[in-house]
């Protein structure tokens, strides 16, 4: 008698790797039941088994299931790509994935990092997997940094000093001094923040965006407070402080800047007023000449507005570790090596 029959499978063998995302349905081939004559009975059974799999992200196991799971050796390990400094990153996809399934992984992916000798282990989760945080947690790690859509989590393995970088440590900001032909310059109140009610006229000022240039940032915060197009000129001083913006640092570049056109179209939403001022008035409030801060970059203003001052201008440079154009800021009036001519961009 041959019997053929394809069963699903209540358990999981011990080589299985249940973490590939696979729902598993265990089939036999035929298998041949043997009798004895005279008896009746069962005497031999033979039963070969094969272990297929069905792709599926589900697998709702009970809880004696998913006790096993974490019975079962583990024989397979998180995939990574190696960096730079001797670590390895860990990219997750969106794809669900259970917690102890994850935990087992990431112990197993851990015990062979650290016999590799591998340094730091950085992780990044998308927002869908917001589960995951706690198993790994639990395996050492900790949060390094957080954007909208993934949290980045690293690890220090070896029992040397941990020599992972923090997250980045300053913000970097503008302020536009944009003056024109008749020594006026661009000056705005705005709606909010600390200078708010205060009657106080100000440079236009903003953030950088991740991934722009400082000249970049200079020009689209005139145009969009003020409507007014503008041509960067020179980096004429910056600032440094400490635990300003969630105990970051803080770096503010003062930059001159040209106008290309006159009208002014303020920002509603965060200006109240904006207008062309005598450069004299402007230095002359109690609020700029009571700060060393804003009068020191007055003075600098007005010295570069009598040509007494030179600032730094952006040259676009290529390193030797990336195609990418960066920009150097330097004096215009240097000539470096092998150059027969002043390096002005402007």
């Amino acid at each position: 008698m041959i019997i053929k029959f394809i069963c699903r499978t209540p358990f999981l063998s011990p080589r299985t790797s249940f973490f590939s995302s696979k729902r598993h349905f265990l089939s036999c081939r035929p298998v041949k039941l043997s009798f004895c004559q005279n008896q009746g009975k069962l005497t031999k059974i033979r039963c070969g088994i094969n272990l297929n799999t069905r792709s599926s992200m589900s697998c709702s196991a009970t809880p004696a299931m998913a006790k096993e799971k974490e019975m079962v050796q583990v024989d397979r390990i998180l995939a990574a790509k190696e960096d730079d400094y001797g670590g390895v990153t860990v990219e997750m996809t969106n794809e669900p994935l259970d917690p102890s399934v994850f935990a087992s992984l990431l112990r197993a992916s851990l015990s062979h990092w650290r016999q590799q000798g591998k340094k730091g282990v950085w992780i990044k989760l998308p927002i869908e997997l917001v589960m995951l945080v706690e198993p790994a947690v639990k395996e050492g790690f900790i949060y390094h940094h957080a954007e909208p859509k993934y949290l980045m989590l690293v690890s220090w393995l070896p029992e040397t000093a941990n020599t992972i970088p923090a997250n980045a440590t300053h913000r970097v900001g503008i302020g536009a001094f944009v003056v024109n032909e008749r020594n006026e310059v661009l000056v705005v109140q705005e709606k909010s923040g600390r200078f708010r009610g205060t009657g106080v006229w100000k440079f236009p000022t903003g953030v950088v965006d991740e991934g722009e240039d400082i000249s970049d940032a200079a020009v689209r915060e005139v145009k969009e407070e003020t409507g007014v197009n503008a041509k960067f000129v020179e980096l004429l001083a910056f600032r440094q402080s400490h635990r300003s913006f969630f105990d970051k640092s803080d770096l503010f570049f003062v930059c001159m800047l040209q106008p290309l056109s006159h009208d002014i179209q303020m920002q509603e939403r965060e200006i109240e007023a904006a207008q062309w001022m005598p450069f004299e008035h402007y230095a002359a409030q109690p609020f700029v000449q009571g700060h060393d801060l804003l009068r020191y970059i007055s003075d600098i203003c007005s010295a570069k507005m009598e040509g007494r001052y030179t600032g730094f201008s952006p040259v676009p440079t290529v390193t030797g570790f990336s195609a990418k154009k960066t920009y150097l800021y330097m004096n215009g009036n240097v000539r470096t090596t092998g150059q027969q001519r002043p390096l002005i961009y402007g």
